[in-house]
Parts: C-alpha cells; sequence; structure tokens
C-alpha cells in the first residue's frame, strides 16, 4: 500500500536517500499510482514536478491525462480585495458538509526581482489541513501573464485524475488579465465587491464576458444590492446584429448571486448554482464540449511552445539562439524576422538529422 510504503521509506520501490538513481517513467508511475490511491504526500511531490516541468511530471501525466475529466474544475476570478480567498474557503466548508471533496490550486502573484511568492492562501485556508478530503495547493505565477500560473492546467488535470470531485483554481487576482482562466474552467466564477468600481474594470477587462456566475462578494456591505442590480442590467444580452461572425460564441447572461464569505451567507446558493451550470453544460452539450476544446488547444500550445523553446536552448542551439536574441535587443533584426530565422534553423537541423538517419540505414 502507498501509505505503508511511504512510511518504510520507499519511492517507486527506492528507499528515500539511497542516492539510487530512479528512473523517472518508473518514479511517475510509482508517484501517481500513490496519489490516486490517497497518499497526499506523493500528490504533493507530484504537483511539485509539475510546476517544475520535469521529466517525472511529463510521465505521470501521460499516465493520469486518460483518468481526467470527472472533476468540476472551477475558475475563481475578480480584482484584488474582492474576497476570493475567503469564498474559496467559504466554499470549501460548504463542500465538505455535503461530503464532497475538493482540491484548490491558488496562483500567487511572483515578485519579478526575486521571483518569490508569499502564498498566502495556504497561510489563509489553515483550518482544512488535516483534512483528508482537502487538498490546498499554492504555485507562484512565476511571472505568467493571465491570472494563472503556466501548470495550472496540468496541475489541475492531476487533481481531476486523483479523484477530487471539485477542483477550484483561484487566479491572481491583477485585475485586467484573467480571462485565461475561462479556457481552463468548466464553469468561471467572477467576483465583485460592492462600490468598487469593479463593474467597469470588470467589462474593461472582458471579464464579464468570459464569466459563467457573477458574485457580488461581502454583502454585508452599504451597496452590495444596488451593485448586483447594475451588473444584472449590464448583463442583459444585446440583439444579434446582421453580418454578426457566426463563428464568435454566443453571448453569455450568468447569473448574479450575493454572498458574504466570511459569515457563510449565500455560499450554499452558491454551490448549487455551481451545480446547476454543471448539469446544464453536461458532456452531451456542445457548449461544454467547445470548451474543453479551448482548453485542450491551450495545454496543446502551451507543451508546443515549451518544447520549441526548449529545443532552441539545446546546448548544441544555445550559441545561435543568444546571438539571434541579441540582435532583436540592440534593433538589427525585427521579432518576426528572428522568429523565421530561428524557425527555419531548426527545419535544418531536423533535414540533416533526417538525412544522416537514413545514409546509417542504407550502410
Amino acid at each position: 500500500h502507498p501509505r505503508e510504503r511511504r512510511a518504510a521509506g520507499l519511492v517507486a520501490g527506492v528507499p528515500v536517500g539511497s542516492g539510487v538513481p530512479v528512473d523517472p517513467a518508473e518514479r511517475a508511475a510509482g508517484l501517481a499510482d500513490a496519489a490516486r490511491a490517497g497518499d497526499r504526500r506523493s500528490l504533493a511531490r507530484l504537483l511539485t514536478a509539475v510546476e517544475n516541468r520535469t521529466a517525472v511530471a511529463e510521465h505521470a501525466l501521460r499516465r493520469l491525462y486518460p483518468l481526467a475529466g470527472g472533476a468540476h474544475l472551477v475558475g475563481i476570478t475578480g480584482p484584488p480585495g474582492a474576497g476570493k480567498s475567503t469564498l474559496v474557503a467559504a466554499l470549501i466548508a460548504a463542500l465538505r458538509e455535503a461530503g464532497r471533496t475538493v482540491a484548490v490550486v491558488a496562483v500567487d502573484p511572483s515578485s519579478p526581482i526575486t521571483g518569490g511568492a508569499l502564498l498566502g492562501d495556504r497561510v489563509r485556508m489553515q483550518a482544512y489541513a488535516a483534512d483528508d478530503g482537502v487538498f490546498i495547493r499554492s504555485m507562484a505565477s512565476r511571472g505568467h501573464a493571465g491570472g494563472l500560473a503556466s501548470t495550472s492546467t496540468a496541475a489541475a488535470a492531476v487533481l481531476d485524475a486523483a479523484g477530487f470531485d471539485m477542483v477550484l483554481l483561484e487566479t491572481v487576482g491583477t485585475g485586467q488579465s484573467e480571462v485565461e482562466v475561462a479556457a481552463a474552467a468548466d464553469t468561471t466564477v467572477v467576483l465583485e465587491a460592492p462600490e468598487m468600481g469593479d463593474e467597469v474594470q470588470a467589462i474593461k477587462a472582458g471579464l464579464l464576458e468570459v464569466a459563467d456566475l457573477v458574485v457580488v462578494n461581502k454583502g454585508d456591505r452599504p451597496g452590495a444590492q444596488r451593485t448586483a442590480a447594475q451588473l444584472r442590467a449590464m448583463l442583459v444580452p444585446s440583439v444579434a446584429r446582421d453580418g454578426a461572425d457566426p463563428a464568435r460564441p454566443a453571448p453569455k447572461r450568468p447569473d448574479v448571486l450575493v454572498t458574504t464569505a466570511t459569515t457563510g451567507e449565500g455560499i450554499g446558493e452558491l454551490l448549487a448554482a455551481l451545480d446547476r451550470h454543471r448539469v446544464a453544460h453536461g458532456d452531451g452539450d456542445g457548449g461544454r464540449a467547445a470548451a474543453r476544446r479551448v482548453r485542450a488547444e491551450a495545454q496543446l500550445r502551451a507543451v508546443l511552445a515549451d518544447r520549441l523553446w526548449d529545443r532552441l536552448r539545446d546546448p548544441r542551439r544555445a550559441r545561435a539562439t543568444a546571438a539571434t536574441i541579441d540582435a532583436v535587443a540592440s534593433h538589427d533584426l525585427d521579432p518576426y524576422a528572428a522568429a523565421d530565422r530561428l524557425l527555419a534553423a531548426l527545419a535544418d537541423t531536423d533535414d540533416r538529422e533526417r538525412a544522416r538517419d537514413q545514409e546509417e540505414d542504407r550502410t
């Protein structure tokens, strides 16, 4: 059993700290199987590998990805100060009271100077540290724009495959770069706070266009109901115009709810609305299928970008890549020509290697 192996100091059958090298595929299999069996330490190690983009993470995701798809992925986004972390903690309490398991990926902004992050969401949610039905993972954004860490979607897939009923993705909360969460979640919840002008910010950021649910938090403050009414008025669907692009997604009309996360007021209604949205957009719904395709495209693009950049930083090409970057920095070369040059160099290398392989086969 994974817990017995951990107690015996074994990872993938090898004593921890023994100095014996472990094959990445073997270690990934051991961690993935242990995580699915409920070993939270193995799950944490696996998520660390995912965050660091190691070979172990790739092997583990190959194993776990086909097993994912059962969890309800919920994105929680909105401007700073709207109470995202407090709302997440209240949702955890409601889910646990209902006997459901929940995992949280909470992304914190990284310092552009040191690269460090406070990871304050873990501090706020310490009450659930001993609950096996709750798993909270803080991740640093590491400069990635869009409100999520670049590995958040992969981490959510791991948690999904580990068997959690709901996975909450809490974004950085930087204001106007949060729409990325809509591509990573089945349901996107946008938080607003009363009388902060955030409804205007939400329009500027496009947040209301991607929201499946809009929540006015801090409902005990004056003006909460007025803010909710203003948002409902803004969210009345516009009449389709002649000549509109049929390829563009149809505008949503999300429900607007009022909550007070600190007291739990309205949290039950929010959880019920999340469940209704999932049922209404089930596997047979074209909208959910389209959303999952968008998510798959975003994941694939991220993997392709990472692999392309890794090839360009390969020791055999690192000097040429650095020289091209220097040429762009000095304005001797524009970025488009630089990209074409690097792609052409990769293609040329591939052609030479293919020709060499064919020559070796003939001989």
